[in-house]
C-alpha cells in the first residue's frame, strides 16, 4: 500500500490498484470557518498536493461532510467528478448524486477493494444530535485477512472497541491532534495520544500512521505531544506530499 498525506485529514491510498481519497479539502490557508455553537477555527496549512495533480480517484471516503476540515470548498467542489463518495447515511442524503451512506459496519466494494464503515463519536457521550455523524473506514484488498484502518474524527469510546473486537488491522490511519475549543472547556471532539496509545496497546497494527493533527487552530496536541505518548519507534510519520509504502 502507498499513502500520500495531502493535510489535515486528507490522505490519498493507493491500495490494490485502487486509489481512493479521504476526506478531501483543498482550500487555501488563512480562512476561519465556522463548526456551529460559536466554535470556529482558522486554516494555517494548504495542501501539500493540488487537485490538479491527484490523477485518477476511484472514490471519495468522507467520513463527514459539515465540518470544514473535513470537508472544505474546494473539496466538495471535487466530489461530483469522482466515480463514488462513501460516507454516513446522513451525509449521502445532503450530498445526494454519486455519494452512497454506509451506516456502522456496512460495506460496499470499490473495484476489489471491500470498504466497511466502522464506528465513530465525534465528542463526548450524547453529543452526536450536537455535532453530527461520523465514521471510520477499514479497507480489505482482495484475499487479505487483515485490513487498512481509518479511525475518522472520534474519541476513544465503545465503538472503537468493536473495532479491536472485530477487525484485525495491519494499518492504523488515526485521526489524533485533541480537537477543542474554548468555548466548550476541556471537551474533547478528537483522540488525544494517550487516548490512541490506550487503543493502539489493544489494537496491536502493523503501522500506526497519525494524520489530522496539524494545519488548524483547533488542534491542542501537535506531533512533538503525540509521540511522547507512544512507546519509541511505534509511529509512521508522513511527510506531507509525499507518497510513502507502508
Amino acid at each position: 500500500m502507498r499513502i500520500t498525506h495531502i493535510g489535515g485529514p486528507t490522505t490519498l491510498i493507493e491500495i490494490a490498484g485502487v486509489r481512493l481519497l479521504t476526506d478531501p479539502t483543498f482550500d487555501e490557508p488563512g480562512r476561519r470557518y465556522a463548526f456551529g455553537l460559536g466554535t470556529s477555527s482558522v486554516k494555517l496549512t494548504g495542501p501539500a498536493v493540488p487537485v490538479s495533480a491527484l490523477g485518477r480517484i476511484d472514490a471519495v471516503l468522507l467520513t463527514h461532510d459539515h465540518h470544514a476540515d473535513n470537508l472544505d470548498d474546494a473539496g466538495r467542489a471535487l466530489l461530483p467528478s469522482v466515480p463514488r463518495v462513501l460516507t454516513t447515511v446522513s451525509g449521502a442524503g445532503r450530498l445526494g448524486g454519486n455519494a452512497t451512506g454506509l451506516a456502522p459496519w456496512q460495506s460496499a466494494t470499490v473495484a476489489e477493494v471491500e470498504v466497511t464503515a466502522t464506528p465513530s463519536r465525534h465528542g463526548p457521550p450524547l453529543s452526536r444530535p450536537i455535532v453530527g455523524d461520523s465514521i471510520g473506514f477499514a479497507l480489505r484488498p482482495p484475499g487479505a485477512d487483515a485490513v487498512v484502518w481509518i479511525s475518522g474524527d472520534t474519541v476513544f469510546f465503545g465503538g472503537v472497541r468493536e473495532v479491536v473486537e472485530r477487525l484485525t488491522v495491519d494499518t492504523a490511519v488515526l485521526h489524533l491532534g485533541k480537537v477543542g475549543f474554548g468555548l466548550t472547556g476541556p471537551v474533547k471532539y478528537t483522540m488525544a495520544g494517550r487516548d490512541a496509545a490506550r487503543l493502539v496497546a489493544q489494537l496491536k497494527p502493523r503501522r500506526v500512521v497519525p494524520v489530522h493533527y496539524e494545519g488548524w487552530s483547533h488542534f491542542h496536541e501537535g506531533r512533538a505531544e503525540i509521540t511522547a505518548a507512544f512507546p519509541p519507534d511505534t509511529l509512521t510519520w508522513l511527510t506531507p506530499g509525499v507518497a510513502q509504502e507502508v
